[in-house]
């Protein structure tokens, strides 16, 4: 089931002109279930004008702090991080899931790494709580952030950062990339693309020495990043990223592995297991994704973004098949071991057979 539990919000903080971050406190017994690994997320949801909307952001707070924090920037039009940055206020109850998220590598106490960040505005925020937590539990590895903005004001913890540099002496290096504003030097200013990538490389990161890079943000920025570092020499293991709006599709459509043969009828049998109770329904192959399905027929389906970017809705499919349209959360390897993302997924067998519990 999609349970939500009550948050208390604690604080409200304005970071910028249009950014909040919010502290946020479980109520007595629910502190476990909100125990997070760092670049996770929180999905909430609340109605507006009678209709459900949920919407996830990134906790921004490290695991050693004692907080639960998320950053909240405000999207035009966007009626939650608008209702977020305007009139939400401390004393307020918001309804959450717990901390989801893949988004991140094992911490390593005694390892010796070099981690690569990129962000690109509000893509800051779980960038913020791996390094905060790989800086403070790996002391003997380093990180260099790649931070892009349109402009100083729009910096989300540029405080905070310059904290953590002074904090962190010769183990936190911030590179601050500004769209609208010239900078001292002219390859901090200006969009990050791979002429600028190409240049970063060269002149002040050095990428043979990277472990893993994190990246964060747009997805035209965040296709450039990865195509630059993997012409640099990472591997696709070494490259993690979160896509924070989606315009386009991703990663390729991939089809769940399966030994089952296609068929040409227009409706399939779908059973589809939830917290261990399993319901069977028919729906159409095309026009409705096993996602709504699912929610039409009373199940409690997880999901939150039903874009096919947040990964709240996986499953895994056991028998028959399955397409997704979308994929920018599943990684490859998940793919192949029949992993799909519900709101993306339709079938293209008479039957399906689909697991949330595994």
């Amino acid at each position: 089931m999609a349970r939500f539990y009550p948050l208390d919000v604690a604080d409200v903080r304005r970071e910028t002109r249009d950014a909040v971050v919010l502290t946020l406190k479980p109520r007595d017994g629910d502190a476990e279930v909100f125990a997070f690994t760092q670049g996770q997320y929180l999905t909430f949801r609340r109605a507006f004008d009678g209709v459900e909307l949920r919407r996830s952001y990134s906790i921004c707070a490290g695991r050693d702090e004692g907080a639960l924090r998320v950053g909240i920037k405000r999207v035009e039009g966007g009626a939650f991080s608008t209702w977020a940055n305007q009139e939400l206020k401390p004393g307020d109850v918001l309804e959450a899931m717990p901390p989801m998220g893949a988004f991140h590598t094992p911490i390593e106490p005694e390892a010796a790494k070099h981690y690569l960040g990129f962000a690109g505005g509000s893509g800051i925020t779980p960038l913020l709580s791996i390094l905060k937590t790989v800086l403070a539990r790996e002391p003997r590895s380093r990180f260099t952030l790649v931070y892009a903005n349109r402009q100083i004001a729009s910096i989300m913890f540029r405080e905070e950062l310059d904290d953590l540099k002074n904090t962190y002496l010769g183990r936190l290096a911030i590179v601050h990339v500004l769209e609208s504003e010239t900078q001292d030097i002219d390859l901090f200013t200006g969009r990050i693309d791979a002429a600028k990538c190409a240049a970063l490389f060269r002149l002040w990161v050095d990428v043979a020495s990277v472990d893993t890079a994190f990246i964060c943000g747009p997805e035209p920025m965040m296709l450039s990043i990865a195509a630059s570092l993997r012409e640099h020499g990472l591997s696709e293991a070494q490259i993690k990223f979160e896509l924070f709006a989606s315009g386009q599709p991703g990663r390729a459509t991939a089809r769940a592995a399966s030994s089952s043969v296609s068929a040409s009828d227009a409706q399939c049998a779908v059973t589809v297991t939830l917290d261990g109770a399993t319901r069977t329904f028919r729906m159409p192959k095309q026009g409705e994704s096993l996602l709504d399905a699912a929610l039409a027929n009373s199940m409690d389906a997880p999901y939150a973004c039903k874009a096919g970017v947040c990964s709240t809705c996986r499953a895994k499919v056991l028998e028959g098949e399955a397409e997704m349209i979308t994929n920018h959360a599943l990684e490859d390897y998940e793919v192949r071991q029949g992993y799909v993302l519900t709101c993306q997924c339709y079938p293209t067998t008479d039957t399906l057979v689909v697991s949330y519990d595994q």
